[in-house]
């Protein structure tokens, strides 16, 4: 009950990614400078989950790593989606699959700038606890109900669009999830102090207090 109740106030982090114009850039967010800057800042290593992955590790340059658990299913994500200069079309899928609406179990593409915002701040933290995500893709039914019980809610939620995350560490501050993010320089960073998580999005670049 706790973690329901818990979710229940993340998902109200809405508030600001309504009329916001998305940043013009590629798909994969590599034009953005500070957020590869963000990746070589560490280096990543890791075992990935999917099938068939000893033959992109052998030789392989720049690694990008998410890891996530959810409190809503239970389901653990510890997961390489990327490695030297490509994106894993399984490991993406199955990171998709695992930011589903939960109440719906309806799945849409991340968008991978919002996947690379997630685990370049991670990498900033310098941490091997995985997310807590509370929300991630919402469908339009799941944001319509949620915005009838709060005004916190966004009609146009980036959440809808699979361009948001909420996020939780139990070894980091908001603040200092926030900072991560914003230090990546490549989309919207709330910080929900009184609910404890941050919320990430690959919107245009801006940061505020929920």
């Amino acid at each position: 009950m706790k973690v329901r109740n818990i979710g229940q106030q993340a998902e109200t982090s809405g508030v600001r990614d309504s009329a916001v114009t998305l940043a013009k850039t590629d798909k994969s967010g590599l034009s953005r400078r500070a957020l590869l800057g963000a990746f070589a800042a560490t280096t990543l290593t890791a075992a990935p989950t999917f099938s068939n992955a000893a033959g992109f590790l052998r030789g392989a340059g720049d690694i990008r790593r998410i890891r996530m658990f959810s409190g809503r299913t239970g389901e653990r994500i510890d997961m390489v989606y990327w490695i030297d200069g490509k994106y894993i079309k399984d490991a993406v899928k199955e990171i998709n699959y695992f930011m589903r609406d939960w109440r719906s179990d309806d799945v849409k593409e991340i968008d991978l700038r919002t996947i690379d915002i997630m685990a370049a701040s991670h990498n900033l933290l310098d941490v091997n606890e995985p997310y807590m995500m509370l929300s991630g893709y919402r469908s339009p039914k799941t944001n319509a109900m949620l915005r009838s019980r709060s005004r916190g809610v966004a009609k146009n939620s980036l959440h809808m669009r699979g361009q948001a995350a909420d996020l939780r560490l139990s070894s980091r501050s908001v603040t200092q999830m926030a900072n991560a993010a914003i230090a990546c320089r490549a989309g919207g960073v709330g910080k929900y102090r009184r609910s404890n998580f941050v919320h990430m999005d690959c919107g245009v670049v801006r940061s505020w207090n929920g």
